[in-house]
């Protein structure tokens, strides 16, 4: 029981509008987190990857987790908040999760204050079921330290469809193509090339994900060809551009308790 008398709710839903540029900087919460935004398109990056999160799916975010939380544009956040000693989930890693219509309806159902606490109890009950996790593959990428190899990567995370080679960075910012090739590979594991191409492909989730065409984002993200963008997509992620956001793959869930 609360302090007021009533049944103490598991899970709290809270609804956080984002004009364009809204970020919430990496916090953490003690509470479990599923974040979903029924409009928009929410980027959350964790340590362990950076998740597109379009407005059927969603991501559960384990209770003391890092995370940062953003938008492609504007944006509405609505988490669900769900005490840990009460919760019968326990995934301890981000885990995407499909958003089906009947979750769609029942996330703000549970933010209403008019059920009566048997009936929010049903409602709740029906949330920890109806989360099944999606096998999904993630990108993150690093940036160099080194002030030179940054600002390349900088400007290319801005415009990842420019096509200029470490040769003609290396005149813009001051460096030979060979100190950046070699502060690309120390400083984040990954060759320039590399780099760049998870990048594109990084920017191009974005532009999947508000439902942009595979040809015209192919081309917003620099590939000459469609068909080349599909490659590289595919041999990175698994499964090409058009399917990414509605071919994912239901995982078995792990349960700390049965319902």
């Amino acid at each position: 029981m609360s302090l007021d008398g009533q049944v103490a709710q598991t899970a709290i839903v809270c609804t956080f509008p984002m004009p364009v540029g809204t970020r919430f900087e990496w916090h953490h919460h003690h509470e479990h987190q599923l974040a979903w935004a029924p409009e928009g398109v929410l980027v959350v990056r964790t340590h362990a990857g950076s998740y597109v999160l379009p407005p059927t799916r969603a991501l559960w975010i384990p209770a003391g987790m890092s995370h940062e939380t953003g938008a492609s544009g504007a944006a509405v956040l609505r988490s669900v908040y769900i005490r840990t000693g009460d919760c019968p989930i326990a995934w301890d890693s981000p885990t995407p999760v499909e958003v089906s219509p009947l979750l769609r309806e029942l996330i703000p159902h549970l933010e209403d204050d008019s059920p009566t606490p048997e009936q929010r109890l049903r409602a709740e009950a029906l949330l920890f079921d109806l989360l099944a996790p999606l096998a999904v593959a993630t990108i993150d990428i690093r940036l160099p330290t080194d002030e030179r190899a940054s600002r390349v990567a900088e400007a290319l995370l801005a415009d990842p469809g420019d096509g200029r080679t470490l040769h003609a960075w290396g005149h813009q910012v001051g460096a030979s193509s060979r100190t950046l090739a070699r502060a690309f590979v120390s400083e984040t594991g990954l060759s320039f090339g590399r780099w760049r191409t998870l990048a594109r492909l990084q920017a191009a989730l974005l532009e999947l994900a508000e439902g942009r065409p595979v040809g015209v984002v192919a081309t917003r993200v620099g590939y000459r060809t469609p068909s080349a963008f599909v490659a590289a997509f595919r041999a990175h992620i698994g499964v090409t551009p058009g399917r990414y956001f509605d071919a994912a793959t239901p995982t078995p869930r792990t349960r700390s308790a049965p319902l």
